[in-house]
C-alpha cells in the first residue's frame, strides 16, 4: 500500500506598538527559515491574469515506493503543462523572504555625526505510460483517465469521476490510501468540475534519472480560480500542518479572500542574547505560535512582501530571472541582467481542519508596499564617556533594556525571570559597569 498524500499538504495579529526608530538596514545575522517547522510544506506560486504556475515542494521522507500524491485540479492538464522543478530554487526563495534578525551598534554617544528586480522550465520530455488494465477498471467505476504521462522520475494520471466512491474504489484498488472522511471533500471538488492530478514515483526513471531525493512538482494551468486546495490534505493529518506559500505576481502583495490575512509584529528591539544560534530559531517558532493563538487558529499571516529587484536587509540574494523563469515566471527576460517586475508575498499558514474549513483562495492586490518579517538587536556602546550626553544614554540604555525584556515576554509568552537570566549584565535593573565607575568617580 503507497502511503498517499493528499492537497497541498505533501504530507500527512496583533501589532505591538513600538516607535519605528530604526529604518531598514542594518547587519543581517540569521533567518527564521522553513527548517525550524516541521511537517511544513512549500508552494510556489506564479500568477499573472488566470495563468497559474504551482510549484510544489513536500517533506515525505521513506520508501520512494510509498510516495503518492493526489491534488485536485481546476483544468485537464497536458502533458506540456506538468514539469519536475528543482528544489534548490524553493530553497532560494524561502532564505531570501525568510523572517530576518538584524543587529545595529550604538555610536560613542559623545560623537557628532550624520546618519547617513512564456512558462519556460527545462524538464524532461514527457513519455506516454501505458496502463490499460486500469483504464478498463476505472470506466467500471465511473472513473475517467483523462491523461497519463511519465515526467522525470513520476508516473501522473489526470482523473475525473462521477461521483466520489467510484474514484475512492479505483484509488484503492490501485494501491492509494483513502483515509476515512475523504468522501465529502473528494465530492465537493467533483461538484466544482475539478480533475484529480495523482503522482506516484517510477522507481526505475528515478534509478536511470540518479535522484536520491523526490523533486518538487510543477503544474502550470489557466483558470479564473486562484485559489489553493489544503482540505484533501487534513483528512489524514495528525494535527496542525505549517504550510508555506511563495505568490509571485506583477502587480503587488497577495493575500487570502476568505480567511483573514494578518501581518505578524515585527520590527521589534530584543535583547541581544538573540544572536546565539538557536535563541532566535526558539524565539521565532515561539512568537508563530502565540500569534497562531492570539488569531484563535484561523489567520493567515503574511511574513514578507517585497519587490524582488531589492532586499534590505539580505537574507540571500533575489532571484535571477533564469530562475524565475524556471519557477514559472514567464514575463522575466531569461538572460536579461534588468531585473523582472516580480512582486514576492510570503504567506505562512499553520492550520486544521476545525480552523480552516475551506481552501485557500487568494486575490493579487495592488499594494507594493514593503513588509518584512524584521527584528532588531541593538548593542549598547561600550567604550569610555564623559559628556553629558553619556550619562542620558545610559540611563536611557537601562529603559531600553526593560522594553526589550517586555517586549519579548509579550511576543513568546516567555517568564520574564528566564529572560533576565539569560540577558546577564543586560537585564533590567542591573546596573552596568560604567555606570557604576561614574558613580564611584563621583563620590
Amino acid at each position: 500500500m503507497r502511503r498517499t498524500l493528499f492537497g497541498i499538504a505533501l504530507v500527512s495579529m496583533v501589532w505591538w506598538s513600538t516607535p519605528a526608530i530604526l529604518g531598514f538596514c542594518g547587519f543581517y545575522v540569521a533567518k527564521a527559515d522553513t527548517k525550524l517547522f516541521n511537517k511544513a510544506s512549500q508552494v510556489v506560486l506564479v500568477r499573472d491574469g488566470d495563468r497559474t504556475v504551482m510549484t510544489m515542494a513536500n517533506d515525505f521522507e521513506g520508501d520512494p515506493k510509498e510516495f503518492a500524491v493526489v491534488i485536485p485540479v481546476p483544468t485537464l492538464l497536458t502533458r506540456g503543462q506538468i514539469h519536475v522543478g528543482e528544489k534548490g530554487l524553493i530553497d532560494h526563495v524561502d532564505a531570501y523572504s525568510a523572517p530576518r534578525l538584524v543587529e545595529y551598534f550604538d555610536q560613542n554617544p559623545c560623537a557628532r555625526f550624520e546618519a547617513l528586480d512564456g512558462f519556460a522550465v527545462s524538464a524532461p520530455a514527457a513519455r506516454a505510460a501505458g496502463r490499460s488494465g486500469a483504464t478498463s477498471s476505472a470506466k467500471a467505476l465511473g472513473v475517467t483517465i483523462e491523461a497519463q504521462y511519465t515526467v522525470g522520475e513520476y508516473d501522473i494520471l489526470i482523473l475525473s469521476a462521477q461521483q466520489s466512491s467510484g474514484l475512492e474504489t479505483w484509488l484503492r484498488q490501485n494501491g492509494y490510501r483513502i483515509p476515512a472522511g475523504a468522501s465529502d471533500v473528494i465530492g465537493s471538488y467533483l461538484k466544482q468540475n475539478m480533475r484529480f492530478f495523482v503522482a506516484k514515483v517510477n522507481l526505475s526513471e528515478r534509478t536511470r534519472l540518479g535522484f536520491s531525493y523526490l523533486r518538487p512538482l510543477q503544474i502550470a494551468y489557466e483558470s479564473p480560480k486562484f485559489m489553493l486546495p489544503i482540505r484533501l490534505g487534513m483528512v489524514n493529518a495528525k494535527g496542525q500542518q505549517d504550510l508555506f506559500v511563495y505568490a509571485l505576481t506583477r502587480n503587488g502583495r497577495v493575500e487570502t479572500t476568505n480567511y483573514r490575512t494578518a501581518k505578524l509584529p515585527v520590527d521589534m528591539e530584543l535583547p541581544v542574547y538573540l544572536k546565539q544560534p538557536t535563541e532566535f530559531a526558539s524565539f521565532y517558532k515561539a512568537m508563530f505560535t502565540r500569534q497562531v493563538d492570539v488569531q484563535d487558529g484561523r489567520a493567515v499571516f503574511l511574513e514578507y512582501a517585497w519587490d524582488m529587484k531589492w532586499c534590505d536587509p539580505c537574507a540571500a540574494n533575489p532571484l535571477s530571472n533564469d530562475e524565475l523563469r524556471q519557477l514559472g515566471v514567464f514575463w522575466a527576460d531569461e538572460g536579461n541582467s534588468r531585473p523582472a517586475n516580480v512582486f514576492l508575498s510570503r504567506l505562512h499558514i499553520r492550520y486544521d481542519s476545525a480552523h480552516f474549513p475551506e481552501d485557500l483562495v487568494f486575490q493579487e492586490t495592488g499594494d507594493r508596499a514593503n513588509f518584512q518579517g524584521r527584528y532588531v538587536l541593538r548593542h549598547a556602546w561600550t567604550g569610555e564617556a564623559s559628556c553629558s550626553e553619556a550619562a542620558q544614554y545610559r540611563t536611557a540604555l537601562s529603559e531600553r533594556h526593560t522594553r526589550e525584556a517586555e517586549q519579548l515576554s509579550r511576543l513568546t509568552g516567555w517568564n520574564m525571570a528566564d529572560i533576565r537570566a539569560k540577558m546577564g549584565p543586560d537585564a533590567p535593573g542591573r546596573v552596568q559597569p560604567a555606570v557604576w565607575w561614574e558613580r564611584l568617580w563621583k563620590q
